[in-house]
């Protein structure tokens, strides 16, 4: 694919993933063929800042783990009340990470 449009997929989408998956994410990019620009045009991920906010507010219902994806941690944290509220509040420190993980994942399970 055209380094032009890898490198305004990258921009546009950086926020998604984590920082040392960018690379990646750029190599795998450039070795696709051109025909495969439109479904990259399609990718939608998970935006880590809602999730935070969803975590704030929902946290102890396990809302932020199905919204990601995370079925089963959701279920875990809903039966716990959220591991007593502990879990939810250490939710707060990595919701975003988890969310960026679960867009790689993504990212990986449609072009690998």
């Amino acid at each position: 694919m055209e380094a032009q449009k890898v490198d305004m997929f990258m921009m546009m989408n950086a926020k998604y993933f984590e920082s040392h998956h960018l690379n990646a994410v750029r190599e795998k990019l450039l070795s696709l063929d051109e025909s495969k620009w439109g479904l990259v045009q399609t990718l939608q991920f998970k935006e880590p800042t809602t999730s935070l906010i969803v975590s704030l507010l929902g946290g102890q219902l396990g809302i932020d783990r199905f919204m990601i994806g995370d079925t089963g941690m959701g279920v875990a944290k809903l039966l716990t009340c959220g591991g007593l509220g502990i879990w939810a509040i250490v939710d707060w420190f990595l919701i975003m990470g988890a969310t960026r993980e679960k867009n790689m994942e993504s990212f990986q399970n449609t072009f690998y």
